[in-house]
């Protein structure tokens, strides 16, 4: 009976250890997309502080190219998009939300044994 119980403690360390890393990456992923989520707003917060009549440069390899400030805008905004789009694609997959049935070794079963203190937590959706 104690040796059942060891291998079945050994076996949800096991578990833990996997949905640990799972989660380090999760929160590494998420870090990785505000910081590039943060850097083209300021971008953008900056365009739109300029006039119609500034010049715009990009640096493409070791050169600075002249840009369009419209077109600038526009290449920062779908830049935004993506960076959101792929967030949101990312987080449908992410340990947090996925089904406790989804999760080695628990059922949806066992979901209904968890206390209600994981209750009331809000994400802001990002």
């Amino acid at each position: 009976e104690q040796q059942e119980f060891v291998k079945k403690l050994q076996s949800e360390r096991e578990k833990l250890q996997v949905l640990t890393k799972e989660f380090q990456k999760f929160v590494s992923t998420r870090q990785q997309f505000d910081a590039q989520l943060n850097e083209n707003e300021l971008v953008l917060s900056e365009f739109n502080r300029l006039k119609s009549s500034a010049e715009v440069f990009k640096l493409v390899g070791p050169v600075l190219v002249k840009q369009e400030l419209s077109e600038a805008v526009g290449t920062v905004k779908k830049r935004i998009t993506f960076i959101k789009g792929n967030w949101s694609a990312a987080t449908r997959t992410s340990p947090p939300r996925r089904k406790t049935s989804e999760v080695p070794g628990k059922s949806d079963e066992d979901a209904a044994a968890v206390p209600a203190e994981n209750a009331g937590h809000a994400t802001d959706g990002r």
